[in-house]
């Protein structure tokens, strides 16, 4: 369990081995579990190694399963950086930033390419179960930051735990070789996208 509060990158290099994490598809107001794929890269160009969990459809869990799915693979040690696409899992199971930090020891950043709209998640929440344990762990990602990770590319919009937000400024810029989102994050998604395709025609 870490300490800090706040994790020093005093430079990042090319080659920063990063986990990004994303969802498949699912369809909303429904019961089951939803494939999340963790993929480590190193920088934006190297593949190093994939993950799976699953989390509940609007549950409570996905904190846990993440923490879990970390810390348990071999490449935990060589890690430097989480990197998830927004703060909720399988519609609204909510990622705690700052509890996965405090138990991973790894700085996390949540980045959306659509500006949140905080007021409707909240109205959204009420209608869940633990709706004000979820609203806290949002408040607990921080505040909104934009930033313009590539010149020719729409902003994105990012929260973070456990990093300056210089240090992540400066890693969102640095492995976002493909698009406006790091790479890692961007192959994530494509794996949990086409799991799910593939799981659909069994």
């Amino acid at each position: 369990m870490s300490k800090k509060k706040v994790v020093k990158i005093r430079h990042v290099k090319p080659e920063i081995r990063m986990l990004g994490i994303d969802d498949g598809a699912f369809q909303p107001h429904t019961k089951g579990v939803v494939d999340v794929i963790g993929v480590v890269f190193r920088g934006g160009y190297w593949l190093d190694g994939v993950m799976r969990t699953e989390v509940e459809i609007d549950g409570m869990d996905a904190t846990e399963k993440m923490t879990s799915m970390i810390m348990n693979s071999p490449h935990y040690e060589q890690l430097r950086v989480v990197v998830l696409n927004g703060v909720t899992l399988a519609g609204f199971n909510v990622i705690d930033l700052k509890a996965l930090f405090d138990k991973t020891g790894l700085p996390a950043i949540a980045v959306a390419r659509d500006k949140p709209d905080f007021e409707m998640i909240r109205k959204a929440l009420e209608n869940l179960a633990n709706s004000g344990k979820r609203w806290k762990a949002i408040e607990n990602a921080g505040r909104l930051i934009e930033v313009q990770t590539r010149n020719a590319e729409e902003p994105v919009y990012v929260q973070f735990k456990g990093i300056s937000e210089s240090d992540a400024r400066r890693i969102l810029k640095e492995t976002s070789t493909r698009s406006n989102i790091p790479e890692a994050l961007r192959v994530a998604h494509i794996i949990a996208s086409g799991l799910t395709r593939s799981e659909e025609k069994i």
